[in-house]
This record gives C-alpha cells, sequence and structure tokens, in this order.
C-alpha cells in the first residue's frame, strides 16, 4: 500500500531500481530533496546517486 501511494516519477524509478528500496526510504529520499526545491528530474538523480554510492560500498559488488 505505501508504494500505491507514492508519486508516479517515484515509483517508476523504484520499480527500475538496482537495489529493493523501502518505499519509506525512497519517499523520505524524495520529500527532502523536493522540499528543497529540486525539480522531479533533479530528485531521480539524487536517488540515482544514492543507490549508486550505496552500490559502490558494497565489498561483494561487480561494477
Amino acid at each position: 500500500m505505501t508504494y500505491d501511494l507514492l508519486p508516479q516519477p517515484l515509483r517508476s524509478w523504484l520499480a527500475e531500481a538496482a537495489l529493493p528500496w523501502s518505499p519509506k526510504s525512497c519517499k523520505r529520499i524524495w520529500d527532502k530533496a523536493r522540499n528543497n526545491g529540486l525539480s522531479v528530474d533533479d530528485t531521480i538523480v539524487v536517488l540515482t546517486e544514492a543507490e549508486r554510492k550505496t552500490l559502490s560500498q558494497d565489498k561483494h559488488c561487480v561494477l
């Protein structure tokens, strides 16, 4: 149900994400970026960078 309440662009990003993000954690990042005045596109970049950073810290991940 939480997923269904997310904004469409965020649901689309989450559906394509490499990591199994929780809707709650994604919404937290989304809200912070949007409240700081970022556009939807820039907010997607923030989410992608957060994912990239997390993946780069995974010792078992081969990029």
